[in-house]
């Protein structure tokens, strides 16, 4: 699955349903796309995003984001904190020029729907109809998934340059955060990988963790925000942005399959809020309904994707 695909494929609930979301959509290849005067991946580090043994590390990745925030009026990168092993973590904030110049009104609307307090529900309509959508995008979280680290690049590529109908729809309506989620794993798995001179010779074998202190289990850190990664990005989450959809990536899914998305298998956790499964299982559907209409196979589900609501200690089952 391409990137762009993955953020397009949430295409008509990114910012709330609407009569497009069941008409299909015009195929992606076959639309007149302007390009922006941005630089492409492949001109920066000298190769497309995916090709076969080809890895970068951290350090490009935030030299590109920020020569796409010199380029771009739709891209602003910020610094959310310090890594482990004292790097800086970013987040690249994705929406339109126009958006971008009252970001504080729409951060402080996001903060207060969620908070909810005082408000009546006149208000919360009020402040809902005037409001955009945040959107947190992650990737990195798992360093070895080296998908969702790369996709971050060309997401952010994909939405700077394009003047595509519903992807300047989505500027418009949404505010995107793309979010880093372990630099430093990034840094050391990359340079490891690409260590080889010999394409063919080049492994994830890496003989020490890929967070500083707990690995894999960076993860398992989001119910209880020990390490400065996780606090960086809970800091987001739960104090500032309040995102009201979160899309967590990760590499891994049953044999044959491309990937696996909500809705996921039962039994549900009848402690949440009904809504909140709902609303999962919606922009799940709507992922797979976007798959569907493109011809593009591979995508499972339900009984198929292999996690469910019951377990709330990782970044997508706590928020």
């Amino acid at each position: 699955m391409t990137p762009l695909l993955s953020l397009l494929s949430l295409g008509t609930l990114l910012c709330g349903l609407s009569p497009r979301a069941v008409t299909p959509p015009v195929p992606i290849i076959a639309q007149t796309i302007r390009q922006e005067k941005v630089t492409s991946p492949k001109a920066f580090f000298g190769f497309e995003i995916g090709a076969d043994y080809r890895l970068t590390n951290y350090t490009k990745l935030a030299a590109y984001w920020q020569q796409l925030d010199k380029e771009s009026e739709r891209l602003v990168v910020q610094e959310i904190g310090k890594t482990a092993e004292g790097r800086p973590q970013l987040m690249a904030i994705v929406t339109s020029p126009a958006n971008h110049r009252k970001l504080a009104l729409y951060k402080d609307i996001s903060a207060r729907l969620a908070r909810a307090e005082g408000l009546t529900d006149a208000e919360a309509k009020k402040l809902a109809a005037t409001g955009k959508a945040i959107v947190w995008i992650d990737g990195g979280l798992h360093a070895t998934e080296v998908l969702g680290s790369h996709q971050l690049i060309e997401t952010a590529y994909e939405l700077t340059r394009s003047n595509d109908p519903e992807v300047r729809r989505f500027l418009d309506d949404c505010i995107i955060l793309l979010v880093h989620a372990n630099p430093d794993g990034m840094e050391l798995v990359s340079d490891w990988y690409m260590r080889n001179p010999d394409e063919k010779k080049r492994s994830f074998d890496i003989p020490r963790l890929y967070q500083k202190y707990i690995g894999h289990d960076n993860n398992r850190d989001f119910y209880m925000g020990a390490q400065a990664e996780t606090q960086n990005m809970l800091r987001i989450q739960y104090d500032q942005w309040f995102p009201q959809i979160v899309y967590n990536h990760h590499q891994t899914g049953p044999a044959g399959a491309v990937l696996f998305a909500p809705p996921f298998r039962a039994p549900h956790n009848h402690h949440f809020d009904p809504l909140v499964v709902t609303g999962i299982d919606l922009v799940g559907t709507s992922m797979h309904n976007r798959f569907v209409l493109e011809d593009k196979p591979g995508a499972v589900r339900r009984t198929q994707a292999s996690y469910q609501t019951w377990w709330n200690g990782g970044l997508r089952t706590t928020t």
